[in-house]
């Protein structure tokens, strides 16, 4: 699709990496375009105030407001984006708050494009659904459309909380772990810390090098790529 025939995205994110990441991800969707990005919230209104969009892709944890502050001041000011949510929060108040706000999807830190690519096709979707309802059945699938999927975001057999413990002590490091080292830093076998950093890997999240000594065979170190997309906060 041409960029006026695409779902036109506003990417806010505070984080110069970052933000070039989400660019990167939203254009690699078929039938979006990010049109711009902005690191504050008065450069999100600016940016705006210019190029109206259809979707806002929102870290709410800004520099200089909270992601739902702006998303509250964008809908006085007769800004009517969607928003998809991107934050580590998990404070069940916020979601219910963002849903009047325009908040049609959240995605939680640490995700991978794979997570994102989903959410952006389930928006496309109910964005399509436009025109009249011929009954509640036909309301229902608009809605569900936004429904995003359960653990099968991850490969199977890795668990979010357990990614997230993996996550934290890996960016806690600066000269990087073992496998051996963040199983034992997690409290999981070193096969299945070798699982999540694998998961990690394959996501751009994390980098691995061989680490020669003196015997034997060298050891793979894991390194959190810095600033990579889905950093905690």
């Amino acid at each position: 699709m041409t960029t006026e025939q695409s779902i036109r995205v506003l990417v806010v994110e505070d984080d110069p990496v970052a933000a070039d990441a989400h660019v990167m991800y939203v254009n690699r969707v078929p039938g979006f375009a990010a049109v711009g990005k902005a690191h504050t919230g008065a450069e999100a209104r600016r940016a705006l105030d210019r190029t109206p969009v259809d979707l806002l892709l929102l870290d709410l944890h800004l520099p200089d407001v909270h992601g739902l502050q702006l998303a509250r001041s964008l809908r006085a000011a007769g800004h009517h984006a969607d928003v998809i949510a991107v934050t580590s929060a998990r404070d069940l108040t916020v979601v219910r708050e963002g849903v009047s706000l325009g908040v049609v999807q959240y995605v939680l830190k640490p995700f991978t494009f794979a997570t994102l690519r989903d959410r952006l096709a389930r928006y496309a979707e109910f964005h399509a659904s436009v025109g009249e309802a011929s009954g509640q059945d036909e309301v229902d699938r608009a809605l569900a459309t936004l429904r995003a999927p359960g653990p099968a975001a991850l490969p199977k057999g890795l668990s979010g909380p357990t990614l997230e413990r993996v996550t934290g002590a890996l960016r806690e490091a600066e000269e990087g772990l073992t496998a051996a080292g963040i199983a034992e830093a997690v409290g999981i076998s070193r096969i299945t810390a070798r699982r999540y950093l694998e998961h990690l890997v394959e996501a751009g999240r994390a980098e691995r090098a061989p680490v020669y000594g003196q015997v034997g065979r060298p050891e793979l170190v894991y390194r959190w790529v810095r600033g990579a997309v889905g950093r905690g906060r």
